[in-house]
């Protein structure tokens, strides 16, 4: 059996690139949520803002249509393989139905996080921001940069219906700042599931009699099996320098770590306060397991020192059969079964399966947002500002516009059936999603714009999620949102901008050596019989001093919210 996956490449660069940034920049160092977004605060200082809105009776599901012909300036990133085109349909569509242009200004993907910034800071940006994960905007919150979008939240309607409908209206205060305000408005996914997980040849686990695992243990008891089988074999990798199976195996073991581990707090429930998860002893015994692994050859320890490019990566070794589980998104499962195509394997069984649990629990990430938008603090005397907010309420929160950002005009690019079951017209393709959509001449995405990389894929409702998914890992949604449970976000704990500052002096150099001492815990260069010296060189390096700023915060939010 050949698993053809059908979902949408996840971009999972991008997510590296955000996720490496969050963890160095003052941002993310001080966002207390480690996972289930950051942010909270006091009452805020400002209420809700009275607009002149050249839309008065605009609403949810309703199309949105300025008046009088508008623009709307918007930061642009430009994939290499799908860089925007002048010819792009998308944009005349949008005029069509609102009036409104759309200008952009344009970014490299390779540097877009440095440029973005740069803009921001230089009062250069054009109004719209996108492509904003919760974490992204608190440095431009604290310097005043960006809008505060809760003061405009009313002029939001089908914001506001979607994260009622949805269930996701208990999240929002975790995107709040110091000042009680949110400086950005998220995508909204109707189900939420962990983007990455374990990626397992079935077919092996099968043969060697092992289940498919539901916890680590089990992952282990099995990747012996394969061992005996394949005595040449390191059967488990990561292909994302750990960072990406420490995510999500740390909330198995009741702390944070890899991409997840955001400020290295972790929330202990029974002492109400937060505690540096990388001194835990959840942490230790996550690093024994993992130590473990490399001491038996059952992990591939190059995949978490080498990046996943050049020779020698995990693909080649998942075509080579030397590594049968290893990290990644339904797009990795594309890249796996792919490369075992070529490498001439023809019986195999790819299967993306939800984390496995531990002590823990079946725990898996909080429920998150997805990318959104910040509106830029130029914009606050723009006297199209209302129009702008109901446009941006149409683009992102819309059913009709969600629809038409993924897969273009219905009757012209696309048919849907009853089901929500959408079939391109033969003249059109969609070859960077592996849609079994090829026979076309015409690339709906590169050639139209349709399904971009900026804007599509933020809010989604299930139907238009499954509507691109192959049945593999609608499937996959199925059993996680059965058979897990989502982590509870922590206590928001936000700081103010002097408070910013200190926490990035403090949690940069401190989260270098947990990086550097994880690895080598991991891969047996430090003997784990050293755990009390590590967390000692943290305390040297200011650890309590940083553990309590956070520890005050939460605690003067605590004070004001009540």
């Amino acid at each position: 059996m050949v698993y053809r996956p059908t979902l949408r490449p996840t971009r999972p660069a991008l997510l590296r690139r955000s996720a490496a940034f969050a963890a160095v920049s003052t941002l993310a160092l001080v966002a207390c949520s480690s996972g289930g977004g950051g942010g909270g605060g006091a009452a805020a200082e400002a209420g809700p803002v009275d607009l002149t809105c050249s839309v008065e009776d605009y609403s949810a599901d309703q199309q949105f249509t300025s008046p009088e012909p508008m623009e709307v300036s918007m930061l642009w990133t430009d994939w290499p393989e799908a860089t925007m085109k002048d010819s792009w349909e998308l944009f005349d569509e949008i005029e069509a139905r609102t009036n409104v242009t759309i200008t952009t200004t344009h970014i490299p993907f390779s540097d877009a996080l440095e440029k973005r910034g740069l803009l921001i800071s230089a009062g250069d940006a054009p109004t719209v921001i996108p492509l904003i994960y919760t974490g992204d905007e608190r440095q431009y919150a604290a310097s005043g940069a960006v809008l505060p979008l809760s003061d405009y939240a009313e002029y939001m309607p089908n914001f506001q219906k979607y994260l009622e409908e949805w269930d996701l209206a208990g999240m929002i205060d975790n995107l709040r700042q110091a000042d009680g305000r949110y400086y950005m408005t998220p995508g909204l996914q109707e189900v939420s599931v962990p983007m990455f997980s374990l990626i397992i040849r079935k077919d092996v686990f099968d043969e060697v009699g092992a289940p498919v695992p539901e916890t680590w243990e089990e992952l282990e008891a099995g990747l012996a099996l394969i061992k005996a089988k394949y005595p040449d074999s390191k059967p488990l990798a990561d292909g994302f320098e750990g960072a990406s199976m420490l995510n999500y195996a740390a909330h198995a073991f009741g702390t944070v770590a890899g991409w997840g581990f955001g400020t290295g707090m972790f929330y202990d429930e029974a002492a109400g306060e937060f505690e540096y998860a990388a001194t835990s002893e959840e942490y230790k015994s996550m690093l024994e397991y993992f130590n473990g692994l490399t001491e038996q050859g059952l992990l591939d320890t190059e995949s978490f020192t080498a990046p996943n490019d050049g020779t020698g990566t995990v693909i080649e070794k998942f075509a080579a059969e030397s590594v049968f589980a290893a990290s990644g998104a339904p797009g990795t499962v594309q890249e796996f079964a792919t490369a075992l195509d070529a490498a001439g394997v023809t019986d195999y069984e790819l299967v993306q399966i939800a984390p496995p649990g531990g002590d823990a629990g079946q725990v898996v990430e909080p429920r998150n947002f997805w990318n959104g938008f910040m509106i830029t603090a130029q914009a606050k005397d723009d006297p199209n500002l209302c129009s702008t907010i109901q446009f941006l309420d149409w683009l992102y929160y819309s059913p009709e516009a969600r629809e038409l950002i993924q897969w273009g005009v219905e009757g012209e690019t696309y048919t849907k059936a009853e089901d929500g079951a959408i079939t391109l017209n033969p003249e059109y393709k969609y070859a960077a999603y592996n849609l079994n959509m090829d026979t076309g001449t015409t690339d709906i995405k590169l050639d139209l714009g349709y399904g971009n990389d900026v804007l599509a894929g933020s809010t989604e409702s299930r139907e238009l999620k499954e509507s691109y998914n192959s049945p593999q890992y609608v499937e996959y949604i199925d059993t996680v949102l059965a058979t897990r449970t989502p982590r509870d976000p922590f206590p928001p704990a936000p700081l103010d901008e002097a408070d910013l500052e200190q926490a990035s002096l403090l949690g940069t150099p401190l989260k270098d050596s947990v990086d550097t001492a994880t690895l080598q815990f991991i891969l047996g260069e430090r003997d784990l019989a050293e755990w009390d010296s590590y967390v000692a060189e943290l305390e040297g390096q200011g650890l309590s001093g940083y553990v309590d700023l956070i520890n005050n915060a939460k605690d003067s939010y605590a004070e004001n919210k009540g």
